[in-house]
């Protein structure tokens, strides 16, 4: 809970430091007095209100306060003196970046009746320097009243902005944690009875080979519906998922091959309309493998994709002229190939490895799953 002392605020900037500059002005009025006595007094001012500005500029707390009522002490001998008001300026922009409501309200009404009472007073003794300056006395009034709430304003919005991008980023991330439990909760629902259920069943198809091949059968051939209806939901539920596009892995891929120093070509829309977005998320991630192997492997000068859609699935062709891949049987246990095939084989695609002046990898994906029709039909 804040405390009512904890009233200055955090980051003022360098705006302090440049009203510092402005403390030469004062000397000018008070060396027009003819006294030398009158001629001390105002310099003792002077240096005692930059004396007690940077203390309650760097002090913290209740001592704030009591620099600040010095001040206006000072503000109000110097206009009474010497007829130089703008110390009051100095006090407003100080005010306004007090952030405790209560002490920034009661200063800004003593500093603002103060420094109108001592106008008038000004005027009404007819001090000379007061009269001959009129407008610029007015325009110290006029940012008397305004100053103090336009910076107390910005503060307190600039505080709530802070708040906001805080409050933004705690959503960010409670929305990524309960994405990651909805995962969690939705792999358990689909996955955990049923494999449980293939578990049991298993167990039972094998105590029963023997005694009772028939029934046995039977069994198998549950875990057989009840494993494909389990793959059924898993691909239903990573398609409503949201995915890497194909469209958005090229320009990346775009922007990689330009830094390897490697020539980029497109054939083909990336922006495809007939591929599901779990093959197309598939695709992507095969995308990214085979042009990540290109730039570490090859020591390629030119890489090529190609895009062929069709109502039937997606073909890609990935070739670059650099030194090859050597054997595509020895070579798809490494450069993570193999890991492209597993992702592949998930959505029923294939993937086809030729390396004669260089490398070419045409990966196809249907666009209707084989598996899931036949699922259908069971």
């Amino acid at each position: 809970m804040q405390k009512w002392y904890q009233i200055f605020h955090k980051n003022t900037g360098i705006i302090p430091y440049v009203w510092v500059v402005l403390y030469i002005l004062p000397y000018y009025f008070i060396f027009r007095s003819s006294s030398t006595y009158e001629v001390m007094v105002g310099g003792m001012l002077i240096a005692a209100f930059f004396i007690c500005y940077v203390l309650s500029f760097i002090s913290k707390g209740w001592p704030v306060y009591v620099w600040i009522s010095i001040q206006i002490l000072i503000s109000i001998a110097m206009s009474l003196i010497y007829g130089y008001v703008y110390f009051a300026i100095f006090l407003a922009f100080f005010i306004g970046n007090i952030k405790n409501r209560a002490g920034f309200i009661t200063l800004y009404a003593i500093h603002l009746s103060s420094t109108i009472v001592t106008i008038n007073f000004g005027f009404v003794s007819k001090n000379p320097v007061i009269i001959t300056q009129l407008p610029f006395v007015l325009i110290s009034l006029i940012a008397v009243i305004l100053l103090p709430v336009t910076t107390y304003n910005r503060n307190k919005s600039d505080k709530l902005q802070e708040q906001l991008e805080d409050a933004n980023k705690r959503i960010s991330e409670l929305v990524k944690l309960e994405e990651r439990q909805r995962i969690a909760r939705d792999l358990h629902d689909t996955l955990g009875q049923k494999l449980s259920l293939i578990g049991l069943k298993s167990d039972l198809a094998h105590k029963l080979i023997a005694q009772n091949p028939v029934q046995a059968q039977s069994e198998i051939d549950d875990v057989r519906v009840t494993a494909r209806s389990a793959l059924k939901e898993v691909r239903k539920m990573v398609t409503e998922m949201r995915g890497t596009t194909v469209e958005d892995e090229i320009f990346r891929i775009r922007q990689i091959l330009k830094a390897a120093g490697i020539e980029f070509t497109l054939e083909g829309d990336p922006r495809l309309t007939d591929t599901s977005l779990l093959n197309e998320n598939v695709v992507s991630m095969c995308l990214k493998e085979a042009v990540t192997n290109v730039v570490r492997h090859s020591s390629a000068s030119a890489c090529s994709v190609r895009l062929d859609p069709s109502p039937a699935g997606l073909r890609i062709t990935v070739k670059d002229n650099g030194v090859g891949i050597g054997d595509p049987t020895t070579c798809m246990r490494g450069n993570g190939l193999q890991g492209m095939k597993e992702r592949l084989d998930f959505v029923n695609g294939s993937l086809d490895i030729h390396s004669a002046a260089g490398t070419t990898l045409v990966i196809n994906v249907p666009n209707v799953l084989k598996q899931q029709v036949q699922e259908a039909e069971v």
